[in-house]
């Protein structure tokens, strides 16, 4: 690929989601893709987050339309449940081209030069 195609080619970062790509955002979405939902309470102790900074992000994702967020009881114990909705799923989706094509692009280029 010439310098001029690549000039011409969109970096891969631009497809990368704002709401997507935050790190405790995208486990979120990775994690609810593993499962038919998963407990509040097992997020935060996989992605190490406090119960306020886990329940911000739940609602940035919840606005965005990227999961659903369910509350009920197992017994007399207060749970919180999320899923990911098809949209989230989307959204995933396309977060993982644009890394996956990010590292292509890198892969391709070879390594960079090493400061001296």
């Amino acid at each position: 690929m010439s310098v001029a195609d690549e000039a011409e080619e969109q970096h891969p970062t631009l497809a990368l989601d704002d709401t997507v790509h935050q790190r405790v955002r995208l486990g979120i979405l990775a994690i609810a893709r593993e499962a038919d939902r998963v407990e509040f309470g097992f997020l935060k102790e996989q992605l190490g987050a406090t119960d306020g900074n886990l329940s911000r992000h739940l609602k940035v994702l919840e606005e965005s339309g990227l999961v659903a967020v369910a509350k009920g009881y197992v017994g007399r114990r207060p749970r919180t449940w999320i899923t990911l909705t098809p949209h989230g799923a989307e959204a995933l989706d396309r977060e993982l081209r644009a890394l996956r094509a990010l590292v292509r692009r890198l892969d391709a280029a070879g390594p960079g030069h090493a400061p001296e």
